[in-house]
């Protein structure tokens, strides 16, 4: 089971929203959140801060280390923001933040072919996601990437 928690930047200008996997950690280990309009001036922390495409999440990593004393010892000596963002258990909900949104719409719309014209519903349907990962990875999103 995933949890999921929406948090506003610190401009407030943007929304971003979150899983935490299997419930392991919860909304607490995010301190901020910063979108590319008010991720510029800050110093960056690579020991408590991951980066993604211009936004950067602050995580807690006291209480990151509390929670994770559900996690496997291996998983726990690992811990990190990368660790946290990487592993899903604290990370955005889909690929990037609003992900879930807008592949929601880029399907309702793929669907919507299906009264129409079924042949290419189905040829859409069946390079849609494929495509949206290529085009997301070219953007920099870093769970677009592929696994190494």
């Amino acid at each position: 089971m995933c949890t999921e928690f929406s948090a506003s930047c610190v401009c407030g200008l943007r929304e971003a929203s979150f899983n935490f996997r299997d419930d392991v950690m919860t909304s607490e280990v995010i301190v901020r959140l910063y979108c590319p309009s008010c991720s510029g001036d800050i110093s960056f922390v690579p020991e408590r801060m991951l980066a993604d495409n211009g936004w950067i999440i602050e995580y807690d990593m006291e209480v990151a280390r509390f929670l994770a004393q559900k996690l496997p010892e291996n998983l726990r000596e690992k811990l990190t923001p990368e660790m946290l963002f990487d592993g899903g258990y604290a990370t955005w909900r889909g690929v990037y933040p609003g992900d879930h949104i807008d592949s929601k719409r880029e399907r309702e719309e793929i669907a919507r072919l299906a009264k129409t014209d079924p042949k290419a519903y189905i040829e859409k349907l069946r390079n849609w996601g494929v495509e949206r990962m290529k085009r997301l990875r070219e953007k920099g999103w870093r769970k677009a990437r592929e696994k190494e």
